[in-house]
């Protein structure tokens, strides 16, 4: 068994396509028109981390209900949580794209951390081993 995708709700495919394979290094694995359940036309689009892993499912929000969760998919907290291997070159190259790091990095019993917002406004943890010394 596995999780195989998880839905990130967002404005528009195309900037969260570009803030999750550019700024996070994720990849492009399916992008395909499709239908809502009423007909309207949509698109298949998933992102994944390199190598494998839970991949996300990017939803263009569909009516006043869906755009109001944007961003606030649960409800503010951290609901997202990317463990990568350089987290000091990953943490720049969010900065450099002018991401929001919502608390800088510091040093918890399970490695380093910081929180960050992706494009639709939801929480992140980016999650790194522990700083040489800690």
């Amino acid at each position: 068994m596995e999780l195989a995708l998880v839905t990130v709700v967002v404005h528009d495919y195309d900037e969260a396509i570009d803030f999750f394979t550019k700024v996070l290094g994720f990849v492009l694995t399916a992008d395909s028109p499709a239908t809502t359940t009423s007909g309207a036309p949509k698109r298949w689009v998933v992102v994944s981390p390199p190598g494998g892993g839970t991949g996300l499912l990017l939803a263009r929000a569909d009516g006043a209900h869906q755009t109001e969760v944007v961003g606030r998919q649960v409800a503010d907290r951290v609901g997202f949580f990317l463990r990568v291997d350089d987290f000091d070159a990953t943490l720049a190259r969010l900065v450099a794209a002018g991401t929001t790091i919502v608390r800088p990095p510091r040093s918890e019993p399970y490695g380093r951390v910081a929180v960050f917002v992706d494009i639709a406004g939801n929480r992140w943890d980016l999650l790194g081993d522990h700083a040489p010394g800690d």
